[in-house]
């Protein structure tokens, strides 16, 4: 399952800004004299840094974590393999060498990839980091008791589908050897060439196993990174880091150690956040969000003060809201119907649902439009700005419709994710002009994410998001089309349940590539053939937009995450 930077839209609700905002507010990198916050100062070392938020950092453990969960907080403590360089915008979508000495050596057809780890490297308590470490930080994210982690690893390992956890198989896993204390190999299922980007993920954090303490290892655990834990209060809500003693910059060209220390506060009201950015008083004003952005209100405050906007940073993340359609369910077995639906689409009004053109993308395209993707610009059923009524209502005719028709929208009664009444309405005033009457049928968040992904009750028509685990086609089109990873009784995501034999052997034949551009090529080429089946309609790609406090420096937001980088942050 894929993870977004959203905390109330998905995991915070994003919003719109001027165009003129939108230029005011940039971003610049680590070793840049200035950004949107900066004023020109460079950023030095001292201070505070204060982070307030939404939603705690529940279960602060490496194998609990998930990408970039936590607004790139747990980046501060747990080191990886590798790691997505620290630079903005398109460049912090490579991915780059961290414990290791490089993005990993593969085998010829990709199934084993080895690594090397760095000299010099230590915990917090100054004993040597070694491959052991690495290797039974991986095995304990398979403990029942530990769960809550990115799933591949379990796909992917040979031997790891039904293994428990060194807490009750000591065994271990025989697919990870570590042949000496700064080698480590994986052995796999199947040819993988994006092995380098999964092992970012915090479950690839070196753990001792000396110093495991189970499910309350979150308390402490034992750092690689530039900060270890002072304080962890109430599983996550108060977190107090400082910087960790034995953390050199010499292992680690990614990540800073500016502030002295750093305290995140979440359980926060969103209103509340952004007042007190805003108004940066005391403390406030060397304070940060790594999950709340803008809303209308405070955009409309920030759009006429100069000062406020020079302080909102800019992330795109790669996400696609679109519509499903479930091909089992009458009308839209009939692709002529489905194809209707698509023309008949406004994405303007999509656009203006979603907060407006500073918070969204239109998108005719299911990949994101990002390059390190494989995005190609294409539209399957053009239908330009404000929709195509004439072309879908031609279509509707040749599907048996020549007078319209009745269907039923399922959403969400949360707005949050773009999946709510105001999407909804915005798609049923589209399709009346082509004479398509759209019941609404609202449901409660938690049931409407429980009934749209089981297959015994997934309704013909709904909303769904999607947000990349990593910035490639991978992990963006196989859990959506991939038709071995249809889930019968669990959460399912291939939503149209395709199970087309030429799209499966394309993404095995993409999965053998190891160079990214090449296979990101193909991936685009994919997304053009899946996307001609009309089984979604791509809505947009959202924008994000966030206020930093006013003494905060050195603000750099990737394409990997869109959000504020917390690990280059220093305060005046």
């Amino acid at each position: 399952m894929s993870r977004s930077p959203r905390p109330p839209r998905r995991t915070a609700a994003a919003v719109a800004v001027t165009a003129a905002l939108a230029v005011a507010a940039c971003a610049c990198g680590p070793d840049k004299g200035g950004d949107a916050a900066g004023g020109g100062d460079a950023p030095k070392k001292g201070g505070k840094l204060l982070v307030l938020n939404q939603t705690p950092m529940t279960n602060f453990d490496p194998a609990r974590e998930y990408t970039s969960g936590g607004g790139n907080i747990p980046s501060l403590v747990f080191r990886t393999l590798t790691t997505r360089n620290r630079a903005d915008g398109a460049a912090g979508n490579k991915v780059v060498p961290d414990l290791a000495t490089n993005t990993g050596e593969p085998s010829k057809d990709a199934t084993v990839w080895t690594y090397h780890l760095k000299s010099g490297l230590k915990f917090e308590d100054g004993t040597p980091i070694t491959t052991a470490d690495v290797k039974y930080g991986i095995e304990r994210s398979f403990a029942p008791e530990l769960s809550g982690g990115a799933p591949y690893l379990r796909d992917w390992l040979v031997g790891a589908a039904d293994y428990q956890g060194p807490y009750k198989d000591k065994k271990g896993l025989s697919a990870i050897e570590t042949p000496d204390a700064k080698t480590i190999v994986f052995h796999l299922n199947k040819p993988e060439g994006d092995f380098p980007y999964l092992a970012t993920q915090t479950q690839f954090t070196p753990v001792p196993k000396a110093k495991d303490t189970g499910t309350k290892y979150a308390d402490h655990p034992i750092s690689s990174g530039p900060y270890e834990v002072v304080k962890n209060e109430n599983n996550g809500l108060e977190l107090t880091f400082k910087r960790n003693p034995h953390w050199s910059a010499k292992t680690d060209g990614q990540r800073k150690d500016y502030p002295d220390t750093i305290d995140v506060k979440g359980g926060l009201d969103t209103a509340v956040i952004n007042q007190r950015l805003s108004a940066g008083s005391g403390p406030d004003a060397a304070a940060i969000t790594t999950d709340t952005n803008l809303g209308p209100a405070e955009l409309a405050k920030v759009t006429g003060d100069k000062e406020l906007a020079s302080r909102v940073g800019t992330g795109h993340f790669g996400e696609t809201d679109y519509l499903s359609f479930n091909p089992k369910v009458k009308p839209f077995d009939n692709p002529k119907v489905r194809q209707a639906i698509a023309y008949a689409i406004n994405r303007t009004s999509a656009v203006n649902a979603a907060g407006g053109s500073s918070l969204a993308e239109p998108a005719t395209t299911f990949l994101p439009n990002q390059a390190a993707f494989g995005y190609t610009p294409y539209d399957p059923f053009p239908a330009g700005k404000s929709g195509n009524p004439a072309k879908a209502k031609e279509l509707l005719k040749q599907a048996g419709y020549p007078h319209g028709l009745t269907i039923t929208l399922t959403h969400s009664e949360s707005d949050a994710n773009n999946s709510g009444p105001a999407m909804a309405s915005a798609v049923q005033g589209a399709l009346k002009a082509a004479g398509i009457t759209v019941k609404l049928d609202g449901l409660e968040d938690n049931k409407y994410r429980q009934t749209v992904h089981a297959v015994s009750t997934e309704p013909g028509l709904f909303f769904s998001t999607w947000g990349a685990d990593w910035p490639s086609g991978g992990p963006f089109l196989a859990p959506i089309f991939d038709g071995r990873q249809i889930v019968k009784d669990g959460s399912n995501f291939n939503n149209a349940q395709l199970d087309d034999a030429s799209v499966n052997s394309t993404i095995d034949r993409i999965n053998k590539l190891t160079d990214h551009a090449a296979a990101a090529k193909q991936w685009g080429a994919l997304d053009q053939q899946i996307g001609a089946k009309a089984l979604t309609v791509p809505l947009l790609h959202p924008v994000y937009k966030r206020l930093v406090g006013k003494d905060v420096r050195n603000v750099v937001i990737s394409d990997w995450t869109g959000v504020l980088d917390i690990s280059q942050v220093a305060v005046k």
